[in-house]
């Protein structure tokens, strides 16, 4: 939705025009896929699909919000935020509220329009997006200084806490700390991070949604979770370690035998994937941008055969998009069982690697896939209207 409607849709729901814009970022992860929530380093960069804010200070203690494509109008009393967790619509924004409220944030009343660019159930962090640009509204409006960082950390509660998602840190951290063409590594035990510029020469990023929903509360993410768990507690009998990123291939390889059957294969795609991180960001550095694709490869393979977390989908899309000349490799990324895939693709070739993966696909899977022009930008805007 362009600006000018999106301020028209806001005026026609609350009768008054918008007067700020709050803004935060989808995101992609380069590399680093289900490590997050197991200490590991991720590698993540802030996307120019994002969840835009359109919004006016009214005073008082409500809260009105409405979203681009949905009628009607979700209320919260800033007295009764706890009261919220049941709303299809709307809990992610009312468990951001009760926790500042419950840091000490005064939470003022408001009118807020969501125009959500990045797309539901893709793997993009569109949830994330949302919270942090809703903590970023009520934070401005409370008029107090607020830390990026301790931004992500509420929405990362609000998602875990009152939405029920067992989400680790990455994509709240990401939305909130994304700069311009650059990727952040991202220690997700200690938060220390770095930034390291997303330069691709002559090639560039193409993100392809495999258009197969994903729901993570009612996947198999968490049982993810529990079988990683699993692992550390067992390895833990041999190695002094506070979790399973800690771990080297060597180590691993010298202790697997105390591991069987799908936990075994978790634990050896959790510290693998920790493995490719380092040696990915000392590609991107090194600006070896051949081995960055293969490490992608790598890793697409690893969430198939060891997390198991793909499926027919991302396999045929990652797969099509590898078949391909310009492409240097491909991977899925997200929390998997749909969403999507991201290809480093020389850009001279783009519009028919498009149109040749977009066919094969549809062919193959019987829907289309959706692929998105991206670039890497800031996480957080603020601006006045």
């Amino acid at each position: 939705m362009e600006r000018q409607e999106a301020m028209q849709a806001f005026e026609s729901v609350f009768g008054a025009r918008a007067e700020d814009l709050f803004t935060a970022a989808g995101r992609i992860n380069v590399i680093g896929e289900h490590v997050d929530y197991c200490g590991g380093k991720v590698f993540p960069a802030a996307l120019n699909l994002r969840c835009n804010v359109y919004a006016r200070k009214t005073g008082g203690k409500t809260v009105r919000m409405a979203f681009r494509g949905i009628d009607g109008i979700v209320c919260l009393d800033t007295e009764k935020l706890d009261s919220y967790r049941g709303l299809k619509i709307g809990n992610y924004q009312a468990g951001v509220a009760y926790f500042l409220q419950q840091n000490g944030v005064e939470i003022v009343g408001c009118d807020l329009y969501y125009d959500c660019t990045v797309p539901f159930g893709s793997g993009l962090s569109s949830s994330a997006a949302i919270e942090v640009a809703t903590a970023v509204a009520f934070s401005e409006y409370a008029g107090v200084e607020y830390d990026k960082v301790e931004l992500a950390l509420i929405s990362q509660r609000a998602e875990n806490e009152y939405a029920g998602v067992n989400c680790g840190i990455m994509d709240q951290f990401a939305s909130a700390m994304g700069k311009k063409d650059h990727a952040v590594l991202l220690d997700c035990l200690t938060l220390a991070y770095e930034y390291v510029p997303l330069q691709l020469g002559a090639y560039c990023l193409v993100v392809a949604n495999c258009n197969k929903p994903h729901n993570l509360v009612e996947s198999k993410y968490n049982v993810r979770r529990q079988e990683v768990e699993t692992a550390l507690k067992t390895l833990q009998k041999a190695l002094n370690v506070q979790c399973l990123a800690e771990i080297t291939p060597k180590q691993f390889n010298d202790v697997k035998y105390l591991l069987s059957g799908v936990v075994a294969k978790r634990a050896e795609h959790v510290i693998m994937e920790c493995d490719r991180v380092n040696q990915a960001v000392a590609a991107l550095k090194a600006g070896d941008l051949m081995e960055l694709g293969r490490l992608l490869n790598e890793s697409h393979y690893s969430l198939r055969d060891l997390y198991e977390v793909t499926g027919k989908e991302l396999d045929t899309l990652s797969a099509l998009a590898r078949k391909e000349s310009d492409c240097l490799g491909s991977r899925m990324i997200g929390a998997g069982f749909g969403g999507c895939t991201i290809s480093i693709v020389k850009k001279t070739g783009v519009d028919g690697f498009i149109r040749r993966v977009g066919k094969a696909y549809h062919e193959t899977i019987g829907y289309r896939a959706s692929f998105y022009e991206t670039s890497i930008e800031d996480g957080i805007t603020v601006e006045k209207l």
